[in-house]
């Protein structure tokens, strides 16, 4: 099956290609962190994260960012 041009340009693993935005938790395994140090890049900033009540939201575009830097 060909690929879309999104799925050829994205940095991101397979099994998380179809999200646009992922928890705090999925941005640590994704990089391989503890929930702690993601939760500190969120917090110091490293990371974009979006607050919605008790929740924190990583958007695709900043982990993407992140992986082509």
């Amino acid at each position: 099956m060909p690929q879309s041009q999104d799925e050829a340009t994205s940095t991101l693993p397979a099994k998380w290609r179809d999200r646009a935005t992922f928890s705090v938790e999925e941005f640590a395994q994704i990089f391989g962190l503890s929930r702690n140090s993601a939760y500190a890049a969120a917090a110091n900033g490293t990371v974009t994260a979006v607050r919605i009540g008790r929740r924190l939201i990583i958007p695709r575009a900043a982990i993407e960012r992140l992986l082509a830097a």
